[in-house]
This record gives structure tokens, sequence and C-alpha cells, in this order.
């Protein structure tokens, strides 16, 4: 270990208290580590404090002492706890770190630094979306322990915040960090989480409860001594081995049932509960609990309604427990708990109660199974060594990513930044030509990572396309393309047909309009009617071509399947230079697009043809269109030509060939092709 990390200024008699912690709980060489780290971490924060003038570090040795003991964490885990600070604020290089107390603090402080990052919003259709996303930041299960950590040591230091920030990390700690400490079975420090925030966002309320609390509390004391007497000598007399905890509930619990069933505090009648945890052998747990639930319904009556069994079927946070109320000869309803010494040591502890597996896998988890799979990491409270590695990864096939005011969306993993302008509007997905990530331009293709800002850039002239769906991931970015695409062929068949419908008007053949589709669709090969509006709206059939195709097949002259003769056009270039429209992959402020019947590519000598409703189309001076073109509509040809340099490399072109079908075809047009 380099000097530098050692030889720094001597410890400030304020963290005495932890380095005693600290030889307590770890092996010598493991102490040193943490006191080696708690030295950096005095000497980086040197001078910094927090709101009430105290050290900053001692928000960092809070954190790591409430990680040590209360929630049971490892060596590595406490490093991690004591340097967060450091990282977060930049004072320290995380290379640095890594070289000294290896690759697993890097992991975590990087999963904790994100959480930070994380600028949540108190808005209650989003509590799910920043709840998942705080937990999808902690790939390694340590990290989500940490902040919870981190988060109970600031409130309970709330005094010293001023009164806009109480009110923040009240409402967050209430509805994030309360709700995920739940699912990890950490029970008291959810029930700690709660009572602090509903001291600051209802104090009314609060003081009102812990007031009544305070004034029953000695006549609550004796009533529990009487009400245990009978059980605890029949127990005795049975040489159970157990202890009696007796626990009031949560000011925060009591607040919510009064407020759910709008009743009064006296009216409370389960304001505290009674735990009885036995002593016995694993393989013997549910018959010794039945046997002490036996013993108490043989003093008191039961509630069948009231009847809770989590040690046949435990909860899905992994709590076990036998659960009853019963009611006293005096008509007084109390709650009783029954569970081992295996089952208190879990419920009180959660997730962290004992590392029992190592090197557990979890990819392709969604957040519920990463859960569960962390309670598996700490089922059994037997003397075994606490293992700390892990390989727990979340991975539910989602991303989280950020509005620039902060409003947080959730897509499917993979989406691009055309999918999130979907996700917010369609008409902002139908408009997109790009976006800013993270402040950096990118294409509309551009995928999304978890936690991304996004800002979307959009244009009056553009709309979707056909190849757009094959760029989107999301059902509702497909859904929407596709039914515009939809919208704007209905509207093209519309404007074709009303064309259509005109001309054969003008042009007096002994057709009607349906017959002529008919014949038309035939001999363009086309499905339907609207296939045929389309392409005429769209210029892909010139209208004056169509008058002398029905007038050869009305009398015969021409076959059905017989396609239009292509008439090769030399044609000078339109117009001067200077006045011509020029061609490059910069020109944004014109619609226009190559046609399709000539394909042309760069180099080709070109000119624009104004469409109805499609822009300009770009054709070859040799376009089979090209004489028709320039005849039938020359106020609406324009000169065109490419940039001055074409830029040399490959171009898409389009090569269309037409052979007998005969063995080894495809391998003739390759050699011709590669020649």
């Amino acid at each position: 270990m380099e000097a530098e990390m050692l030889e720094v200024q001597s410890l400030p008699p304020y963290v005495e208290p932890f380095l005693q912690l600290s030889q307590e709980y770890f092996s010598e060489a493991s102490h040193q580590l943490v006191k080696a780290a708690l030295r950096v971490v005095v000497e980086k924060l040197d001078g910094m404090t927090r709101y009430d003038g105290t050290p900053l570090v001692l928000h960092s040795v809070g954190t790591a002492t409430i990680v040590m003991c209360e929630i049971g964490l490892g060596r590595n885990s406490v490093i991690s706890t004591l340097l967060h600070d450091v990282v977060r604020l930049e004072l320290m290089d995380l290379n640095r770190i890594g070289r000294h107390y290896g690759e697993q603090c890097i992991g975590i402080l990087k999963g904790l630094c994100n959480i930070s990052d994380v600028d949540t919003k108190a808005a209650e259709d989003q509590v799910d979306n920043f709840r998942e996303l705080i937990v999808s930041y902690s790939s390694d299960p340590r990290v989500i322990l940490i902040k919870l950590a981190d988060r109970l040591e600031v409130m309970r230091s709330l005094d010293m915040f001023p009164e806009e920030k109480r009110q923040k990390k009240s409402w967050e700690s209430l509805n994030l960090y309360a709700q995920i400490a739940h699912k990890l079975g950490l029970y008291s420090i959810k029930s700690e989480l709660e009572d602090i925030s509903l001291k600051y966002l209802e104090s009314e309320d609060y003081n009102y409860i812990r007031r009544r609390l305070e004034d029953t509390a000695a006549e609550r004391e004796v009533f529990i001594k009487g009400f245990v007497r009978p059980i605890e000598e029949k127990m005795r007399q049975q040489k159970f081995k157990y202890h009696l905890k007796s626990r009031t509930k949560s000011i925060y619990s009591i607040w919510r049932k009064m407020k759910r069933m709008h009743i009064g505090f006296d009216e409370v009648y389960d304001l505290f509960a009674i735990r009885i945890v036995i002593d016995c052998p694993r393989e013997q747990e549910k018959a010794f609990c039945w046997a002490v639930y036996s013993i108490v319904t043989d003093f008191y009556t039961p509630n069948p309604d009231r009847m809770r069994d989590w040690i046949s079927i435990p909860k899905s946070n992994g709590y076990e427990s036998l659960h009853t109320t019963v009611v006293t000869p005096e008509g007084r309803w109390v709650e009783i708990q029954i569970r081992t010494e295996r089952m208190d040591e879990v419920a009180e502890r959660g997730v962290a109660a004992h590392w029992r597996y190592k090197g557990v896998k979890g990819d392709g988890m969604g957040t519920e199974e990463w859960f569960s799979r962390i309670r598996e990491l700490i089922e059994a409270t037997e003397n075994q060594p606490r293992a700390d590695k892990f390989n727990v990864k979340l991975s539910s096939g989602e991303i989280f990513v950020f509005t620039p005011n902060g409003d947080l969306r959730k897509l499917n993993e993979g989406a691009t930044v055309l999918d999130f302008a979907f996700d917010i509007h369609s008409n902002l997905g139908a408009s997109c030509t790009g976006g800013k990530v993270n402040h950096r331009n990118v294409s509309f293709k551009e995928q999304l990572k978890n936690g991304d800002i996004v800002e979307i850039l959009t244009s009056k002239s553009q709309k979707p396309k056909a190849d757009w769906l094959n760029i989107v991931t999301t059902s509702k970015a497909r859904n929407k393309i596709k039914a515009y695409l939809r919208e704007e062929q209905a509207k093209a068949a519309s404007l074709g047909r009303e064309e259509l419908e005109r001309k054969l008007k003008n042009w007096k053949l002994p057709v009607t309009i349906d017959d002529a589709v008919t014949m038309l669709c035939k001999y363009y090969k086309l499905k339907t009617g609207t296939e045929l509006y389309g392409q005429i709206a769209q210029q892909k059939i010139v209208i004056g071509d169509i008058k002398e195709i029905l007038t050869r097949l009305l009398s015969n002259d021409l076959p059905e399947e017989e396609r239009p003769v292509k008439t090769s056009v030399s044609a000078k270039p339109l117009g001067g230079a200077d006045d011509a429209l020029v061609i490059d992959e910069s020109l944004s402020n014109i619609e226009y697009k190559l046609a399709k019947c000539c394909n042309p590519i760069y180099g080709d000598e070109v000119f624009g043809f104004t469409t109805i409703n499609s822009g300009i189309t770009i054709h070859r001076h040799d376009c089979p269109n090209a004489l028709r073109l320039r005849e039938k509509y020359p106020y609406r040809i324009l000169p065109a030509r490419w940039q001055k340099e074409v830029v040399p490399g490959s171009f898409r072109a389009t090569v269309r060939v037409q052979a007998d079908d005969v063995p080894g075809l495809v391998n003739k047009i390759a050699e011709v092709i590669a020649t």
C-alpha cells in the first residue's frame, strides 16, 4: 500500500467509537484496511461540514456504522461506504481505490454514485419507476443495502437540514426507500424511515400519536406482564427455551390505520404485539411454533379471521412467523407473534441476516426476482462464514430514461431515441429528426441506456417513413407509425382517385372508373385499387400514360399483360448551373426523393419533377418517363445537379435483371457484377 494512503494526519477522537466497533466485527487485517480507508476519508473531507457545522466525515462514519452493525455487511461494504462521499465529490480516482481495496469496492461505489445522481420528483405516478430505477443501478445487492443505510443516517440527522430539503427527503424516504426496505425484509429500517418521514410531513398527527403512546406506556407495561404470566408458566413447565418481546405498533402504522378506517387513537385495539421467540432445531421449528400456539389459545380465545400462517407459506419477502389475535376475558384484543430464533433474525435484519450462498447468478431477472434471490442469500442464521462475493444482477429487460424536465419514462431495453419520442407523444415522434442524449447530438436511431437524459429534436417537414418500423422496438411506437402510414396511404389514395376520375371525364373514354381501375391494376400488376391510386398520387404512374394505355386496351391494340414500352430519351441539361437544384446529403429544407422508375445515383445527369404532394422527385435524363414528363408538365420541371465534387465511395443502386430461369443463373449474374 502506498505511503500516502497511510501517512496522513492522525484520526480525530470522534471516530474512535467506530474504530472500536470495527475491531470487534472484523479480523485484524480487515480492521487495518477499514482504518486506512477512514484515514483517507478524514484527509479528503477535511474542512467540509454538514448543515449544522459538524464534520462531513461524521455522515460517512455514521452510515458505515449502520452498514456494519445494523445491517451486518462485511469489510468491502464498510470501506465502500466510507469512501462514497470522497468519490461522489470527485476527490479521489476510482482506479486508485481499486488498486488498494479491490474491484468489488469499485463496483459498489459506481452503483452508489449512480443512485446519488438520480433526481427524484415528488409525483405519485412516477414512484414505481423511480423505485425500479434505484434498484436497477444496484447490480451488486450491497449497493441498495448501503443506500438504505445512507438514507437512514440522513433521516436521523434531518433536523439540521433546511425545511425544503426535509420535505423532499421525507417524501423520498416514505415512498421510495421505505418500500424497498419492506421488500428486502428490513422491517426495523422500514418502520424508522416511515416514522421519521411522518414527523416532518404530518407533524401535528405525529406529535399527537407520540404523546398518546407515551401517556399509555405504563398502563401497557402492566397489562403485558399480566397477560403473559400464565403463558410463561405453561411454557416453563413444558421446558421450552424462549424469550418474550413486546413491540408497540409504529407511529406511522397507527396513523395509517386511523386514516384508513376513519377511527380515533382509542379505537386502535392492536397498539402493540407480543412476540414469543423459540430456541429450537430448524427441523422442529414448525412443530414447536404450533405447540406454543396451542398454549396461547388454552388461555385466550383466538379470532379466526386474524390468523396468519406465514410458517407453512412464507411471505414473498422471506418473512416467516405465526400470527394470531386473541381476546382477553376483559374484552381486550392482543396480537401474538410466534417464531423461532432463526425466523426472528431474518425478520429483524432482512437480506443481510447471513450470507449463505456464493456466486449466485441472476442474469435476466426482473426486480421482484432480484429481491427474492437476494433474500435467498440470507435464509439461514447458522454460524457460517459470511460470503462477501456476489453475482446477483438485475436485468429486467427495461430501462429508465429522463426527459430534460426530470420526468422518468420506462422503455424496453434496446429502445431508441425514436421510441422515446413516440412514448412522450405521437406528434413528437412523427416529427422527430434526432435528439440529444446527455447533451450530445445523436441520430434518432441511437439506443438509450439506463439513466440517460433525452431531448427530442423535431422538424415540421419531417414525416414517418416505412423504414422507421425497423428502427423502433416498442409496440407503442410501431403502432403509431403504422397508423400514420395507413392514414397517409388513405390520403394519397383519395387524391389519386380524384385525379383519375377527373381525367377520365376530360378524356371522355367509354369506360367507368371501376372498369378503368380493374384494367389498370391488371396492366400494372397491382393487387388493389388503393395501390393504383397511391402510385398515381405519388407520380410513380404518370397520368398521361394512363390515357394511352386505356385507349389501346379498349381497342384491343395492346395485350393486357404487356408492360409499357420504355423509351430512351436523350435530354440536355435543363437550365443553367447557377439556378439548378443542388443535391447533396446536407439538403434539408427541401423535401425530395429519388425516383423509383430510374433510380438515379451520384454522377448521373438528373432533373427534378414537382409532384402534387410528395415534394420533388429526382429523375435521370434518360429515364423512360423523362420525355413524357417534359412534354406534359414542362412547368413542373426543375433543373438539378449533384454537388460539384462527388465523394468517392459506395452508393446504393438498384439493378433489375430480366432473364430466363436456367441453372446457374445466379452465378452468372454474380460474375458479371464482379467484372
